[in-house]
């Protein structure tokens, strides 16, 4: 699935990523890494499994895609530091290209800790008619892509088969992503006949009909 916004090209990713096409950099929001460590610490069984999930989904898609930059859309590491910490600052500190983490509200490491780990940290950035945030905002003149939300949309099948999966939320002038993360709940959206949804299927992105009430 791909839109074109302020005449540059972004994909919708089944894995919940976005590919900026233009500039070759891969988009995700809400990782929430740590998270699931942070959990297991204080007694939650959480299956350990889920963890690496990060990791194999970005080795799909670096094999897959020709990337050059990695943006982070905030909430990258849900808590303070453990373990999972230095595992994703071992592997970010492999990777060729430059990654940069607009902060979220999750992200309180302090900044040299994610600077020695090869980020570049920052608030916004404005590209090509684009800014990218980590909470939702409305800019003049350009188009926001972010995250925070973790937006998400019922599904109705036949019969009383209801399902709940993650999606792109497209309204005007504002794109946000899905989290990244699968340990991290879903906020069920209410589009109106002007948003566009794009639920996240398991090799595909499915644009969702907005019925008029």
């Amino acid at each position: 699935m791909e839109l074109q916004i302020k005449q540059q090209r972004i994909q919708l990713l089944p894995e919940g990523a976005a590919y900026w096409v233009n500039t070759k950099s891969l988009l995700i929001a809400d990782a929430h890494l740590g998270k699931i460590a942070h959990f297991r610490k204080n007694g939650f069984a959480v299956p350990p499994q889920i963890q690496y999930s990060f990791y194999k989904k970005m080795e799909t898609l670096l094999a897959t895609l020709s990337v050059k930059r990695i943006f982070f859309l905030g909430d990258l590491f849900h808590s303070d530091r453990n373990k999972e910490w230095d595992r994703f600052s071992e592997w970010n500190q492999q990777n060729p290209f430059p990654s940069i983490l607009i902060k979220g509200n999750h992200d309180i490491l302090p900044d040299f800790l994610l600077e020695q780990s090869g980020l570049r940290v920052e608030e916004e950035w404005f590209e090509a008619g684009l800014c990218l945030t980590h909470h939702p905002q409305q800019k003049v003149d350009h188009v926001n892509l972010c995250g925070h939300v973790h937006p998400g949309v019922r599904l109705q099948g036949q019969g009383r088969q209801r399902l709940k999966v993650p999606c792109f939320f497209y309204r005007p002038n504002q794109l946000i992503l899905p989290a990244f993360g699968v340990f991290t709940g879903l906020h069920i959206m209410q589009p109106s006949t002007e948003d566009q949804v794009y639920a996240l299927g398991e090799k595909h992105v499915l644009a969702i009909s907005i019925r008029k009430k």
